[in-house]
């Protein structure tokens, strides 16, 4: 496919194309050159002089669907920054009332992605070098690199919360104008380029809509010339809004008649006050996907894409915060985290002294381990009439919910019954099992699906006692 597509921008004939053998022979010999300034060459014809721009057939840098310079786009520098992902307060607290109501077990692995799936339900910490620090727009506001593009986005980005938007009609726009702009993107009229609000409003769509995807120069380029009558009237009749700015937080209110008069009170009135510069800051994850600095939003998609694969930072968080909230975390099922209630241990009592039914069900733990209720019950209450098996079933039941709520035996979220391992050495268990999830990362995701998943497939019998996972209550979230 490579090779059609090179034979075709170059305009090569279709029997010019090299054979296989003549393919394998030029891959090697590419790869036997040695390495030079640029690196390790590359696949596809680029890779011939990495400093030259890919190109298209018209011999104009290769562009996306977007219009935007698919070169620029592979430069945008990714900002000396961490990325951390907390669990959000008011849900943590509302998962850890769940798990304390119940007596089963929840995977952690699962329970960090949960938090990561949505993001009212995490927060995201990010701490700067010391050398080029964050900065914000007031205490929940806007969080960049670059001071200056926060002076220069500072009114669109916070103008709501000190001026009140009125709109209202004027008369119709006079003069003869035989052409418009448009915005190809978003097909937003501009108005005649010769226009004196032309130019306001065409920084204003670019910076509000298309400055995270493209530069000025790009979005410009893209702006289309139309004759149609319809439009121009369109345009004139868009014309007739006239927004007013009044401002909120004075005693005295001042209104203008135009959003350039109303930034210039915002700079001169409440941006010295709202620039603030910081080593770390902690936003809410609504808030992340909404950063108007396009390289540190990419850094956080980045950040949240690899831990999203192997949530170690965030499993490492939630063992400390579940056990500074008296729950206890254990290791089961080759070494995989699970938080609970109660705390686990194994059962050393001597079997003589034990009744038979629990040293029953002990065993046939030991034998099965991963049955449900139902299942040792079946294996347990065999051949006994109605109503012995009815004070069997009683006494099986007083005797889990004493060996579960005694932590000798685990049930877990999913229904599946085990016993605890024996005692281990004292070593740090958040780590080795985060090492694990880490190491394999597709065979852990795989297992915990099993775990967490759905049990529509289990009969209905064996589901009626079941715990699901602790939903995550997110009410509250006002969308910052």
């Amino acid at each position: 496919a490579q090779t059609r597509t090179y034979a075709r921008d170059q305009g090569a004939a279709e029997s010019d194309r090299p054979s296989a053998r003549q393919r394998n022979q030029q891959d090697r010999e590419r790869k036997s050159k040695p390495v030079g300034r640029h690196g390790p060459p590359q696949d596809g014809f680029a890779a011939a002089n990495p400093s030259r721009r890919v190109r298209d057939r018209t011999g104009k840098p290769a562009r996306d669907r977007h219009g935007q310079d698919r070169h620029k786009v592979s430069q945008l520098i990714a900002p000396p920054v961490a990325v951390r992902f907390l669990p959000r307060p008011p849900v943590f607290e509302n998962v850890v009332a769940q798990i304390k109501e119940n007596a089963v077990a929840y995977s952690l692995f699962a329970l960090a992605r949960s938090f990561l799936e949505k993001p009212e339900r995490y927060e995201v910490r990010l701490t700067a070098e010391s050398e080029s620090p964050l900065y914000q727009l007031g205490e929940n506001g806007a969080v960049v690199f670059d001071r200056e593009f926060l002076e220069q986005s500072a009114f669109r980005l916070a103008h709501e919360d000190f001026y009140k938007i009125e709109i209202t009609l004027a008369e119709p726009i006079k003069g003869n104008f035989s052409n418009v702009a448009r915005c190809r993107s978003s097909g937003t009229l501009l108005g005649p380029t010769n226009h004196h609000n032309y130019q306001p409003q065409l920084r204003g769509l670019y910076e509000q809509r298309f400055s995270r995807r493209m530069s000025f120069a790009d979005y410009q380029r893209q702006i289309e010339i139309v004759t149609d009558p319809a439009l121009v009237e369109q345009w004139k009749e868009q014309t007739r809004k006239i927004v007013t700015y009044t401002t909120v937080r004075e005693e005295t209110s001042s209104t203008f008649n135009s959003a350039a008069d109303a930034e210039q009170h915002f700079r001169q009135n409440y941006l010295p006050g709202l620039l603030r510069s910081a080593q770390e800051v902690t936003i809410t994850g609504v808030h992340s996907r909404r950063l108007p600095d396009r390289a540190l939003h990419r850094a956080i998609e980045d950040a949240w894409t690899r831990e999203t694969r192997s949530p170690s930072e965030i499993m490492q968080e939630l063992a400390g915060r579940f056990r500074e909230a008296g729950l206890h975390i254990f290791r089961h099922r080759r070494g995989m985290l699970f938080v609970t209630s109660i705390r686990v241990r194994a059962f050393v009592h001597d079997q003589a002294g034990v009744s038979p039914s629990v040293n029953a069900i002990l065993e046939t733990l030991t034998a099965t381990p991963g049955i449900t209720r139902k299942e040792l019950a079946e294996k347990l209450l065999v051949d006994l009439a109605n109503e012995e098996a009815e004070r069997a079933k009683l006494a099986l039941a007083s005797n889990m919910h004493w060996l579960i709520s005694e932590g000798y035996v685990i049930e877990f979220n999913d229904g599946s019954l085990d016993l605890p391992k024996g005692k281990a050495k004292k070593e740090n268990v958040v780590e080795t099992a985060v090492s694990a999830a880490s190491d394999d990362s597709a065979a852990t995701a795989k297992d915990e699906k099993e775990l967490v998943g759905s049990t529509e497939s289990r009969p209905a019998e064996s589901r009626q006692d079941e715990v699901v996972a602790p939903a995550m209550n997110t009410e509250g979230e006002t969308g910052d």
